[in-house]
């Protein structure tokens, strides 16, 4: 399972997702040139976004094929990703098992 936080630049979490996304062949296998931001996620090693990498991955969510991630968790990860870019010194981490 990969969980989503913000958090501030000392590493303060600032928000938690409520829904994680279990890791599969789905997320394992996205294209990187397609999907350059959620093609780095790794199952059991966290994933730090700044705001300038949140907002190539918030492009990537709506293009996601059926079944990669729940619909909970794109919602939870727009929302997050706009808290992101909203803030100052804040941080989008996915955080692997």
């Amino acid at each position: 399972m990969i969980n989503l936080q913000v958090r501030c630049e000392d590493g303060t979490i600032a928000v938690r997702a409520k829904h994680g996304v279990v890791w599969g062949p789905e997320l394992a296998h996205l294209d990187q040139s397609v999907f350059p931001m959620l093609g780095h996620l790794l199952p059991y090693a966290d994933t730090v976004f700044n705001s300038r990498q949140v907002t190539t991955l918030l492009a990537e969510v709506p293009r996601l094929p059926p079944g990669v991630v729940t619909d909970e968790f794109s919602r939870e990860l727009l929302d997050l990703g706009r808290t992101v870019l909203d803030g100052q010194h804040l941080y989008l981490w996915f955080l692997g098992d």
